[in-house]
């Protein structure tokens, strides 16, 4: 039962986040990798260079991070394992993936 109420959350949660892009657009050339993420460390690249806004919620919709990169290198050492909602802000265009930190 646990795991069906877990599985409505992270829909809802996908759903809601998901409205927004529709709006806006996904940033072209989009790429996050490793995933899932093994050393506490996570790339983010996009066709563009200007700067990235970046959110990271838990499957209960908290957020767990805020931050801004000019680079490509996201350090998630402080984060625990779990699964995640990656929400990437760049040009007034929104990318949203599932993030996982093992």
């Amino acid at each position: 039962m646990k795991h069906f109420y877990l599985l409505i959350t992270f829909l809802c949660i996908s759903f809601c986040y998901g409205q927004e892009s529709q709006g806006n657009g996904d940033i072209k050339g989009f790429k996050l990798y490793p995933n899932p993420v093994t050393n506490g460390k996570v790339y983010i690249s996009t066709s563009e260079t200007s700067p990235k806004q970046i959110l990271i919620y838990d499957v209960l919709g908290t957020q767990v991070l805020e931050t801004k990169i000019n680079g490509e290198e996201l350090y998630l050492s402080n984060i625990d394992a779990g699964v995640y909602v990656l929400r990437v802000y760049q040009n007034n265009k929104v990318a949203t993936r599932k993030l996982i930190i093992k």
